[in-house]
Parts: C-alpha cells; sequence; structure tokens
C-alpha cells in the first residue's frame, strides 16, 4: 500500500501515514531506512504545498487497530505536479 507521511512525532518515535482517506499508525521499528533522514526531511517539507514524502508499506493487525509495517520510502521529499 501507499501513503504520504503525515506526522511524526521524533521524541516518540512514531509517526502517521495518511493513505485512502485515513491515518495509519507507524513505530520507528517498522521503517525501513534512517529515521533521523526521515526526521529532517519532513520537517523540510512540512507546510509546504505540494510537497510530501511517499511512503510503501503493509498492513498488519495490533491490538490497537491496524498498523503499518515495512515502511519504506519511495521517494526522496516528493513534488506534486
Amino acid at each position: 500500500m501507499k501513503g504520504q507521511l503525515k506526522n511524526i512525532i521524533p521524541q516518540k518515535n512514531f509517526g502517521f501515514i495518511k493513505a485512502d482517506g485515513s491515518e495509519i499508525f507507524f513505530h520507528r521499528s517498522d521503517f525501513n531506512g534512517h529515521w533521523e533522514d526521515l526526521e529532517s526531511d519532513f520537517e523540510k517539507v512540512r507546510g509546504k504545498k505540494g510537497e510530501f514524502i511517499e511512503l510503501e508499506f503493509d498492513i498488519v493487525k495490533s491490538p490497537k487497530g491496524p498498523r503499518a509495517a515495512n515502511v519504506k520510502r519511495t521517494d526522496f521529499p516528493n513534488q506534486a505536479v
């Protein structure tokens, strides 16, 4: 599944992905990449119209509801056309 990084909470090591009209939780341990780069790039694109970070992931069930697993970037800060 694909979605866009909606928010990241670095102090708590988790974030949310916007996909198919919903928000999906993911933890740092589910991210396949450099977490610090993701944090830094998110700060650069946050609030800039048309810019986003695209992610690809699997959905797994957890006690608290759906959760993203195997999260990876499919672009480097992407700009919508």
